[in-house]
């Protein structure tokens, strides 16, 4: 019974050992999955841009006198590029830079893309 006892511990011992080297080999070739800085930073921004042309286009849609389901809205590091198919007047135009360059991010705003009549 003695004997049965140290084998069993002994057993156990090697087990556990053996289970220890184990698990320090995976923690030490299993790095935790991190995003790079910059990797971080891009995400932020296409979100924000994200979030500047939905608003762009909402308050577009939302203003009487500009054809805003015609006008397409496109954001990349907070400059707004407005174009469309249809043509506009130079005021809704106009209306269309100026509703754009009040809201929060937008550094710049481009109506090249805007058909004028």
């Amino acid at each position: 019974m003695k004997k049965f006892a140290i084998a069993a511990a002994a057993a156990t011992a090697l087990t556990l050992t053996m289970t220890n080297a184990a698990f320090a080999q995976q923690a030490a070739t299993q790095a935790p999955m991190m995003l790079a800085a910059g990797e971080v930073t891009k995400a932020k921004e296409e979100t924000k841009d994200t979030w500047i042309t939905t608003k762009v286009k909402a308050d577009l849609l939302t203003e009487k006198g500009i054809p805003g389901s015609d006008i397409k809205v496109e954001t990349n590091k907070g400059v707004v590029s407005l174009s469309s198919t249809v043509a506009v007047t130079e005021s809704q135009k106009k209306m269309a830079v100026d509703i754009t360059k009040k809201i929060e991010g937008v550094k710049a705003v481009s109506a090249d893309g805007l058909k004028a009549e």
